[in-house]
């Protein structure tokens, strides 16, 4: 598969990522990037961007970057920091691959504002299967 191909896969196919508003914006080899414009219903009950959401964005541009080798590539580990609210504008969120190995790979993630400030950092680690990405469109 094409890089846009996986962009389009994973446009497509992640029903939950799009539900929430998430948009995959860049796919390259390792690295990814999305947005999420924040609505209403991103907000929790103190009126501020709820973890999920930024889980959410985070996790799409994790599973972007890791499938952008064309091997089905699933989360065996993941960890957030949230280190700044947000209440209101977009959000944006860049994977890079840190560490590959024919069965494990490892993510940073950065989530920032509009203002370039860090709301959140993620890290993943990925197994990668033997199945290509292309044998599971079917």
């Amino acid at each position: 598969m094409t890089l846009q191909e996986i962009k389009a896969f994973f446009s497509d196919r992640d029903k939950f990522a799009r539900h929430c508003g998430v948009e995959l914006l860049e796919v390259s080899e390792g690295r990814a990037k999305a947005k999420m414009e924040i609505a209403e219903a991103h907000l929790n009950g103190v009126n501020i961007v709820h973890g999920a959401a930024i889980f959410t964005l985070a996790d799409l541009v994790f599973a972007a970057a890791s499938n952008s080798h064309g091997t089905v590539s699933v989360a065996i580990n993941a960890n957030i920091s949230f280190l700044k609210a947000a209440t209101k504008g977009t959000l944006t969120a860049e994977a890079e691959e840190v560490s590959s190995h024919p069965r494990l790979g490892t993510y940073d993630i950065k989530i920032r504002d509009e203002g370039g400030d860090l709301v959140a950092t993620f890290q993943g680690m990925v197994y990668r299967k033997r199945d290509s990405l292309e044998s599971i469109i079917g």
